[in-house]
């Protein structure tokens, strides 16, 4: 008996051990058996925007109440820039009024014998998903839902979300809005999202204004004495039907439902230091958005991790140094101005290289830099290239690798004029010697 006890442990730590010599956790899926079950679905690195998984993630659903993601980033912007205040006072439309009352979509209720300020609408928005109060700010930011729509589509061409179509502030159905679907839009027409899209327009949103945090992670709204809970289950509940859907980190971001959108959310979370963004869109219930997106976060969390492959201050070999002309030195010494980080899969360490380049408009036709030169200096790039099976890319268009900037390490001051003028002179006589020598070599050749 003892000992098929003892070969029953020794069996079960070889396995751990088998499973820790290849750096996976023995309950981590694998990528390759990476199972979503939503129509699409994305999860993004929430700083460099290195996409870590996709699935159909191009392909443009309503997003139910993710448009409102839009709504917050165009009301944050808008306080930025001083047009309105977080104090600032408004009153409440027949429209937003309307549509408040409708508790069977999150209808909080909105008074019209009162005002509300920016942040009791925000707050509202963002935490219960109040659709009158998304329509108040719209209107208060930019006078009618349909200019404010307008901006939507604008912004979302500035962020280059690429698949989308946003058609009002809610995320609703214009059908739904009756008579009042936003002027300049089709009275049937619907928000359109890709994954790809709602990720992209969240990593603006979380790197842009972190402020929106503070919120979205909080448990519960109160406005005009009703307290509401947040749409977010993976949020440190005390709630039995809530906390099973738990997941450390979570502070965000929004949840949607319509009967054309399923049950939709693009969550957040942050681990030492480490923010992921994951999209799943037309899951079957409002638990399964949570399960599959905790599917999505374990991934990331599991089998990546952040590594620092070249340190600030790395000078790659044999190309340390730049030739100077007209200088007081012939050479400058040149190095990365800054640790060059990459989230990593487990597994595929070697799987990176790097490529180097110097700005060829700062070079002069001898292929020199020329003085004065500037300590710290950006002269060029190292970028990250990637050799490996599983390239997914980056979020965002305008940056498709990751890159450190190539700085001088020291000045080199201008020569003055008089060792400039000796140069000179010195090149012309080379010169003359050069095509005298070769002249007479030809001779005797």
């Amino acid at each position: 008996m003892k000992r098929k006890i003892k070969t029953s442990v020794y069996t079960i730590l070889t396995c751990v051990l088998f499973f820790a010599s290849i750096g996976l956790h023995p309950l981590t899926v694998e990528a390759n058996s990476l199972d979503v079950s939503a129509e699409s679905a994305i999860l993004v690195d929430g700083e460099s925007g290195k996409v870590l998984f996709a699935k159909n993630a191009d392909v443009k659903l309503p997003p139910a109440s993710m448009t409102k993601m839009m709504t917050e980033y165009l009301v944050l912007e808008a306080i930025e820039k001083g047009q309105i205040s977080w104090d600032t006072k408004t009153s409440i439309s027949d429209y937003a009024y309307r549509i408040s009352a409708d508790v069977s979509s999150s209808g909080i209720g909105l008074r019209q014998d009162k005002q509300y300020t920016v942040r009791d609408l925000y707050e509202a928005m963002a935490i219960n998903s109040d659709n009158g109060t998304s329509i108040a700010l719209a209107e208060l930011v930019a006078g009618t839902e349909g200019e404010f729509v307008k901006l939507m589509n604008q912004k979302g061409e500035e962020m280059g979300l690429g698949e989308f179509e946003f058609v009002n502030s809610t995320g609703l159905s214009n059908s739904s809005l009756g008579e009042d679907y936003p002027d300049g839009t089709n009275p049937d027409a619907n928000n359109l999202l890709s994954a790809r899209a709602a990720a992209l327009l969240a990593y603006h949103l979380v790197n842009d204004y972190p402020e929106a945090l503070d919120i979205s992670s909080q448990l519960t709204d109160e406005l005009d004495g009703k307290h509401t809970n947040n749409w977010n289950w993976m949020l440190p509940w005390d709630k039995p039907n809530f906390a099973q859907y738990y997941y450390e980190g979570v502070d965000g971001l929004k949840t949607g439902h319509t009967d054309e959108a399923g049950y939709t959310f693009t969550g957040t979370a942050e681990r030492d230091g480490r923010r992921l963004i994951s999209v799943v869109m037309r899951t079957d219930s409002i638990g399964a958005r949570f399960e599959q997106t905790k599917k999505l976060m374990d991934y990331g969390y599991n089998q990546f991790s952040q590594n620092e492959l070249y340190s600030a201050g790395h000078q790659i070999k044999d190309k340390s140094t730049l030739d100077v002309s007209k200088g007081k030195q012939d050479t400058v010494e040149i190095e990365t101005s800054e640790a060059l980080l990459a989230t990593i899969k487990n597994g595929e360490e070697d799987a990176y290289d790097v490529q180097y380049s110097i700005d060829e408009k700062l070079l002069d036709e001898d292929g020199n830099l020329v003085a004065p030169i500037k300590k710290g200096q950006v002269v060029g790039t190292m970028e990250l290239i990637y050799n490996g099976d599983n390239a997914y890319g980056f979020i965002t268009e305008d940056k498709q690798v990751q890159s450190v900037e190539i700085v001088t390490k020291s000045a080199v001051e201008k020569s003055n004029w008089f060792m400039l003028t000796l140069g000179a002179i010195g090149d012309f006589f080379s010169g003359i010697f050069t095509t005298v020598k070769d002249t007479v070599t030809g001779w005797f050749s």
